[in-house]
């Protein structure tokens, strides 16, 4: 009789660990999947990515640069946004002086968050793409910032 006892508790105490484990693994996932706010105008650091594996920057040793511009801090903006538009997979999420933030998502429906920030004394744009979901792109993120580089310096 204990034994029954004991094997019944074993049982209802692994089903109830495993509820929990995957609850509180759903919900790192979802809180990892969210859309971060964007970053402050004039906060570099915050662009510097923190998983290399799913996100690219040109802040680091990565190989890609910041994009550079000769007119003012107004038409750069208006620049990325039309440069934006040519991805037909980007959305314009959150956009406010010197910052714009866009959702890309790729057919598999996996999604992407680029940020751009303009540096009007060094007349450059700083920017970080990353994967909301995952710990490895397959080098999505670089292919496609290294897309948007030349478009955006032929983008009328």
């Amino acid at each position: 009789m204990a034994l029954k006892t004991h094997n019944y508790l074993m049982k209802t105490f692994s089903s109830r660990l495993f509820f929990v484990l995957a609850a509180a693994t759903a919900a790192t996932l979802l809180v990892s999947c969210a859309v971060q706010r964007p970053v402050p105008p004039g906060d570099r650091k915050a662009l510097a990515c923190t998983l290399p594996g799913s996100c690219v920057d040109s802040l680091g040793m990565g190989g890609l640069t910041p994009l550079k511009y000769r007119d003012t801090p107004a038409q750069a903006q208006a620049q990325l946004e039309r440069t934006l538009k040519t991805f037909p997979e980007a959305k314009i999420s959150h956009t406010e002086t010197l910052t714009t933030q866009a959702i890309f998502t790729t057919p598999a429906g996996f999604r992407d968050q680029v940020d751009f920030q303009i540096d009007p004394l060094a007349q450059s744009i700083d920017f970080r793409s990353r994967s909301l979901f995952g710990l490895f792109d397959f080098g999505k993120n670089r292919s496609r910032m290294e897309e948007f580089v030349k478009r955006f310096q032929t983008v009328e």
